[in-house]
């Protein structure tokens, strides 16, 4: 005899809230699994290739991961050190940007800043603020025996856990399958598999995407010359995928540099826009479009929210897994507006009478 759907629910609740709770109490112990799971999810269509061409899982999963130790490695050689020297740099130079700023405007518009406004002494005050603080605390995470052990601990574990997990993927989830309620199956894989579609498209596109764009504002701002285009090329790739954000913060902080640097050389400071301007049109009409879809069915508005509450919430796990739950969430709320659609709620005596 099945379970009344009471029952069910309060069963469901407090498995759902022991994750919740779980996931705020753990924080960053589990951070190198949810990375290492997230590094299986989005490798597993490659080990699944690798199958089909003939390699053993054992085999593809191997080939898979000495590739990325290449990779890691050609990037540690060849970024990482440019990539800090040039953040290093931009922190130390910006109480000079603020300076330079106030310069520029005491004498385009001077009765907008006198010396002693509080405009004048915000800029000055900001610039050392960014000075002090942004430098104590890049040393801080470069020097400090704890950030040293928590990276050393995220470059052992989560290899590893990505590697047991790509390697068990497709074992963990026939034993998922066969542990699911039998009376709800059918449902519950319909689901998991539309979920699976939205986060495949999102999370993998959105990856691939951030790549791209990433590489190539940060080839093209330094092919350019501005200073410190790898940083901003870094910076706007990262954030890519909260929409609009990436190119919002990327442009306005490369075109914020190339006004000190470029200043009167306007075909210079005009490259620089165009290069954001036509990474917007590849992004908006060929690489979303080809690599995410049109039918992941995250709302830009809802996307930012998640990041919001599960960043505020459980801070940099909290964001990690706001996507996958955003997901979640969506497709279980048009499942019930499907449901509801077709319930007595809905349709009524006045929905019977038309039927």
């Amino acid at each position: 005899m099945a379970l009344p759907v009471q029952e069910q629910a309060k069963y469901w609740g407090i498995v759902t809230t022991v994750f919740l709770v779980a996931l705020w109490f753990l924080g960053d112990v589990i951070l190198p699994f949810v990375l290492g799971g997230a590094i299986a999810y989005f490798l597993d269509p490659v080990a699944d290739r690798l199958e089909t061409m003939g390699f053993s899982r054992a085999m593809a999963t191997t080939v898979i991961t000495l590739v990325a130790i290449l990779i890691f490695v050609i990037m540690v050689l060849a970024v990482v050190p440019t990539l800090v020297s040039q953040a290093t740099s931009l922190i130390q130079t910006a109480p000079q940007l603020a300076s330079d700023l106030q310069t520029f405007l005491t004498t385009r518009f001077p009765q907008l800043l006198e010396p002693d406004s509080a405009v004048s002494q915000t800029l000055a005050a900001i610039g050392q603020q960014v000075q002090t603080k942004g430098g104590a605390l890049l040393q801080t995470a470069l020097t400090s025996a704890a950030s040293i052990l928590n990276v050393a601990v995220l470059l052992v574990i989560v290899p590893v856990v990505a590697f047991y997990l790509l390697l068990d993927w497709d074992n963990m989830i026939a034993k998922i399958n066969d542990h699911l309620p039998l009376d709800h199956a059918p449902v519950i894989r319909d689901l998991a598999g539309q979920i699976d579609q939205t986060l495949a498209s999102f999370v993998r596109g959105m990856g691939t995407v951030c790549l791209i764009l990433g590489t190539y504002y940060a080839i093209a701002l330094m092919i350019v010359g501005l200073q410190f285009g790898l940083v901003v090329g870094f910076v706007a790739g990262l954030i890519t995928f909260i929409p609009y954000v990436g190119a919002l913060v990327g442009g306005a902080l490369a075109i914020g540099l190339g006004l000190f640097q470029f200043w009167g050389d306007w075909v210079s400071l005009g490259l620089v826009a165009g290069i954001f301007g036509l990474g917007q049109v590849i992004e908006g009409n060929v690489l979303t479009p080809k690599l995410v879809g049109s039918s992941v069915g995250l709302h830009p508005v809802w996307l930012i929210f998640a990041l919001s509450v599960f960043g505020t919430l459980f801070g940099f796990v909290g964001m990690l897994v706001a996507v996958p739950v955003a997901a979640a969430i969506g497709v279980l709320v048009r499942y019930a507006a499907d449901q509801y659609k077709t319930s007595r709620l809905y349709v009524g005596e006045t929905g019977r009478k038309d039927g």
